[in-house]
């Protein structure tokens, strides 16, 4: 069984881990929130699924708890719609202009400066709006060798890659990952578009983890041109992953629209955790960061407020502990996208949006 988070009310970043019919504590500060309450305990827990807003969650978790964060957020794509780029420039964080913006973590700001309005397919802005405040948590529960993987498709990871390194910082930035594969329909009228971007960025650009060495291997794509011995040991991959989606009949399916395959997650972890780290996805839809990271001895917290998305996480991780988040009040700032990403790879299908939230 797993315990209920119940959140006081009017202070969305402290939780309570009580029973479901216990009282909350009676100190309460000014708005009637619950002071000195501390978030999920996710320090010995080798396993644990979150029913929840991540919004509802992530504040309370301590900081620097992660060496891996996987981010697979709904990704931008739908009805037309009308929406305005972004960009951004950079000023002192004492500067009278910074007054009332966002302070990257870099000690600097970044200002946002509305560019044409444009037609695309969703709006950015909102979508950005969505984003940011969860990246921004992301970053702070960040170990200092940790590294974040932004998984986004081609209408918003260059967008993204500018905001993030305004965030972040550009020397942040460790890698483009393409995630290439072949599978669907194929336009007639333009290259077809058969690959995801994982934007990759670490805490610290001097003392983050990376094990080169952990990584499977994959085999040369002309082994006559290197010898047996090197053809039969296999190469490193490179920023370019070739790697099939899941299969509609293989051992992984687990029938959830936007299940990303193991072997994609299985190299991130490897090469940027140790047996024992902790890693976070709070995005998790299926659970393929929780079940990769379980088979290679990493402790793992999933988030999702997906319904769905939590019965296949338990079905998938029989041995996580599984806890709900209640939380008393309405979210106001509720997501311009459906709760569980979505991906070209995954299906043509758009996927179902969480009862909880409003329709799109």
């Amino acid at each position: 069984m797993g315990a209920t988070i119940r959140l006081s009310p009017g202070c969305r970043s402290r939780l309570a881990v009580l029973p479901a019919d216990a009282e909350p504590p009676s100190a309460c500060c000014h708005d009637g929130a619950v002071e000195e309450v501390e978030g999920p305990d996710v320090g010995p827990v080798e396993g644990l699924i979150l029913h929840a807003d991540n919004m509802d969650v992530l504040p309370g978790m301590a900081d620097g708890t992660f060496t891996v964060i996987y981010l697979d957020p709904p990704f931008n794509t739908g009805r037309p719609q009308r929406r305005s780029t972004t960009t951004n420039v950079r000023v002192a964080a004492d500067s009278p202009s910074a007054r009332g913006r966002v302070i990257g973590f870099k000690g600097q700001a970044y200002d946002r400066i509305r560019g044409d309005l444009m037609r695309y397919d969703d709006h950015f802005e909102d979508y950005w709006g969505f984003l940011e405040p969860r990246l921004l948590e992301a970053w702070r529960l960040l170990a200092d060798d940790g590294t974040l993987y932004l998984h986004l498709d081609y209408r918003e990871a260059h967008y993204a890659k500018v905001l993030l390194d305004a965030l972040f910082g550009r020397e942040s930035f460790l890698n483009e990952i393409i995630w290439a594969y072949d599978y669907g329909a194929k336009s007639k009228n333009r290259w077809p578009t058969k690959h995801d971007t994982i934007l990759v960025y670490v805490k610290s650009p001097t003392g983050y983890h990376f094990d080169s060495a952990a990584v499977d291997r994959e085999p040369y794509m002309a082994p006559g041109l290197v010898t047996p011995e090197r053809a039969a040991l296999g190469k490193l991959p490179t920023d370019v992953w070739w790697h099939t989606i899941v299969s509609p009949t293989g051992r992984e399916k687990t029938g959830y629209p936007t299940q990303k395959p193991e072997g994609v997650l299985r190299r991130m972890i490897q090469a940027s955790s140790r047996p024992g780290d902790r890693v976070l996805d709070f995005f998790a839809g299926s659970g393929t960061t929780g079940a990769v990271a379980a088979a290679l001895g990493r402790h793992y917290v999933l988030v999702d407020a997906n319904p769905e998305a939590i019965a296949v996480m338990r079905a998938r991780l029989p041995d996580a502990e599984v806890r709900t988040v209640a939380s008393p009040v309405a979210s106001t700032s509720a997501s311009p996208v459906a709760s569980t990403s979505a991906s070209p790879v995954d299906s043509a299908v758009a996927s179902t949006p969480d009862p909880a939230e409003p329709a799109e």
